[in-house]
Parts: structure tokens; C-alpha cells; sequence
């Protein structure tokens, strides 16, 4: 007899193959197991480190072009700070570690309340490990951890949404992106005027805490087209026809130099407006919103950002890992075909970096067809993923859902979606 209750449990097997995948991966970032290709590590025990040790003398790294980061980025390069027993690296690892568990702890949680699921849980299990060392070699899984948090959080507390998005933001920007999508009305200015109060008082704590918290931002300024993007697919190809610009070394990625690659740039730019502005008319028109409406939002947000990026480097995909985990959390949701794209894409992305690396950097076949895989993934998760949001929020179009219920408001009171 069903009694409409949520599941009491899941079962081992989640908690099973989140270790085994996790014992893998920590084997690769420590070299036990070695993976084809550069080594992801020496980001952490170089680049980061390196940070690390210019943060403890009181001041952003400001001659370091490389540092392409928001004032937040200090806590993360810092949090090995927790472990001192251990070497910076393996500090590192460990703590990235302990938020990918959290992850799985939330997603867990969340499944098991009343209209959810395990799903969301499931891809975050898959998709990290599709990736490979990689994301343990970044901070960007800690960030999206943060994310992930908001979003559970938003279901009832958009206050809480609010300000862990304003965290999340000044740790790498993308989860303001999380806001997009927050019910209208009381809601919304709850979450809003939250992220908005602690965004300000944060930036400012960093700003005195010490010299050249936003030197990030004439960095980020002069980044050109890095050779992982949708738009350096145009210079792979023209390299096969006798363009004559070259690959280096730039701002910490490998970019492309050479003629039209500020054109290309500029461009890149012009879709990320195109893609706010679509944005912008989609919160606009849209009228029905359901307690999945805000990671659905975000979860698009964040995919049209990436694809229009100027770089789409390999962590960026375990963001997109994370959001569509919590969108599949929701019973119902519409983004199952775009999550199982991001999931390929990840898997494609592990091909291309490290892996097959060198194919790109030398734009042959292998290298191109691996960035055109992936790219076009992202892409059509991007399209996939913005025609069904709209569909299901803005009026006059098929498959709007009946008014269905949310299970709380602002102010934690049961309410009914306005539509």
C-alpha cells in the first residue's frame, strides 16, 4: 500500500560507489594511479601554493596575472590552513574531498523529503569521477558545494539562498547566477536583498582585509580566447588552412594569439550579453514558477554563461555536475535529457584534458573532434535546457504545468505557487 511518504532510505550502493570513484580519484591526484596526459596537480602544489604563501605575508597575489579570482578565492587557497598536520597539497585534496561528501550528503537528504528523489544524488556520484583528477585538483568543486547548498536551502529559506549565493559569488563569481530564478514576489526580495547586504559587506571585509582584493578584475579584462572555448573552434580550423597564429601560455591558460583573436573574443562577449538579455526577458515573461523553477533557472544560467564563455576550462563542467544533480532531486523536472548531455560531456571533457591535451594544443583531428564533442554538448544542453524552462514558466506556450504546490515561502509558511 502506498503511503505517500518519502523514502526512509537508499539503500548502500550510492555510499558504495561515491567511495570506490573517490578512492580512485584521490589514487591519480596523489600518483598512485597515473592518468595520460600533463599533471593536473601542479596547480595545487605550485600555483596555488605559491598564492597561499603571498596571502600569509597580508596582501592578493597583485603582480600575478594568473590570479583571476574574486577576493572569496583567499579562503579556499588558505583552507589547508585547517590541516596543518599535512603537506599544502595533500591538505588540499582532502578538503575538496570532504565537500564532495557533503555534497552527496545534501543531495541525499534532500531526495528523501516528500516530492524528491535520489536521482540528483546519482549524478553527482557519476559525474565527478567522469571528469577525472581534475576537479580534485581545483577549488571550483568547493564552490560548488556552496551552490549546491544555496539552492536546498532556497527551497525554503530564500534568505539563506540569498546569502550563499553572495559567498558563493565572491568565491568565483558564477552563483550569483543562482538568483535568477528565485519565486517573484516576497521571495525574491527576501533572496535578493540578502545576497545584495552580504555581497557588500563581504567585498568590504575583504577590501580591508588586505590590499588588492579586486585586482582580479583588470586580469579577467584582458583574458583573450583560450583553446578549450566554443570560439577557439574557429582558429582549430583555420589552423588546418594555414592560419598564422600560435598557441601560448596566457593568464594562466592556454589562448590563442594571433589575427582576428580579439574579433573572436569580442564576440564571445556579445553572446554572454545576448545570453543575459534572453535572461532577463525569460524573468520578465515568466509567470508559473514551481519549487524547481530556481535550479532549473540556474542550471540553464550557468550553461549559457559557459558555452559564451572565452574559456571553457574542465572544472567548469563539474558547476554544471552540481546544478544538474539538484535539479534532479525534483520529481518532474524538465532538465533530465540536458543533466544526461552534461554527464556525456564530462566524460568527453576527461578525452580532452588532460588525456588527449596535447591533440588539442595542436589542433589536430583527434584534438578537434574531441572540443567539437564537447562543445556541442554544452551547447545543446544550453538550447535543450533555456526551451524548457521557458516552456514550463512562461504563459501562452505548451507544456505549462498546472499551479503545483511549493512547499514553503519566505517567511517558511506552505503557500501555492501564483501563476
Amino acid at each position: 500500500m502506498t503511503t505517500g511518504r518519502a523514502p526512509t532510505g537508499t539503500g548502500p550502493w550510492p555510499y558504495a560507489v561515491w567511495a570506490l570513484t573517490r578512492v580512485w580519484l584521490l589514487a591519480c591526484v596523489f600518483r598512485v594511479v597515473t592518468v595520460a596526459g600533463p599533471d593536473v596537480t601542479v596547480d595545487v602544489s605550485v600555483i596555488y601554493r605559491s598564492w597561499y604563501e603571498v596571502l600569509l605575508a597580508g596582501t592578493y597575489p597583485l603582480d600575478d596575472v594568473t590570479w583571476q579570482y574574486p577576493p572569496g578565492a583567499a579562503l579556499a587557497i588558505l583552507s589547508p590552513a585547517l590541516l596543518p598536520f599535512w603537506e599544502y597539497a595533500t591538505a588540499f585534496f582532502v578538503l575538496v574531498l570532504v565537500c564532495d561528501a557533503l555534497v552527496l550528503g545534501l543531495l541525499l537528504y534532500a531526495g528523501r523529503r516528500p516530492g524528491m528523489r535520489t536521482a540528483g544524488a546519482w549524478v553527482w556520484v557519476v559525474g565527478v569521477p567522469l571528469l577525472g583528477p581534475t576537479v580534485y585538483a581545483r577549488y571550483d568543486l568547493m564552490v560548488t558545494a556552496v551552490a549546491v547548498a544555496a539552492l536546498l536551502a532556497g527551497v525554503r529559506r530564500p534568505r539563506a539562498l540569498g546569502v550563499l549565493a553572495a559567498f558563493g559569488a565572491l568565491l568565483k563569481g558564477w552563483p550569483a547566477l543562482l538568483l535568477v530564478g528565485v519565486r517573484k514576489g516576497r521571495p525574491t526580495r527576501a533572496a535578493w536583498t540578502s545576497a545584495a547586504l552580504s555581497a557588500a559587506g563581504l567585498a568590504a571585509a575583504f577590501a580591508l582585509w588586505m590590499p588588492g582584493a579586486f585586482a582580479f578584475l583588470a586580469f579577467q579584462r584582458d583574458r583573450g580566447t583560450e583553446i578549450e572555448s566554443l570560439g577557439a573552434l574557429v582558429f582549430h580550423i583555420a589552423r588546418q588552412f594555414g592560419w598564422e597564429g600560435r598557441v601560448e601560455l596566457r593568464y594562466g591558460s592556454m589562448e590563442f594569439v594571433g589575427p582576428q583573436v580579439e574579433l573572436v573574443s569580442t564576440l564571445a562577449l556579445g553572446l554572454a550579453v545576448l545570453a543575459l538579455g534572453w535572461l532577463l526577458l525569460w524573468r520578465l515573461r515568466a509567470r508559473s514558477f514551481a519549487v524547481r523553477t530556481p535550479a532549473e533557472a540556474a542550471f540553464t544560467a550557468v550553461l549559457l554563461f559557459t558555452v559564451t564563455s572565452r574559456v571553457i576550462s574542465p572544472q567548469y563542467v563539474v558547476w554544471l555536475v552540481g546544478l544538474a544533480a539538484v535539479c534532479l532531486v525534483f520529481r518532474g523536472t524538465a532538465m533530465t535529457l540536458p543533466a544526461v548531455l552534461v554527464l556525456v560531456a564530462a566524460g568527453v571533457t576527461l578525452l580532452e584534458f588532460p588525456i588527449g591535451f596535447a591533440h588539442v594544443v595542436a589542433s589536430d583531428a583527434w584534438g578537434v573532434t574531441l572540443l567539437v564533442v564537447r562543445n556541442g554538448l554544452l551547447v545543446a544542453a544550453s538550447l535543450i535546457a533555456a526551451r524548457r524552462l521557458w516552456r514550463s514558466t512562461v504563459p501562452g506556450r505548451p507544456g505549462k504545468p498546472r499551479s503545483e504546490a511549493v512547499p514553503s515561502t519566505a517567511e517558511g509558511q506552505p503557500s501555492r505557487v501564483a501563476r
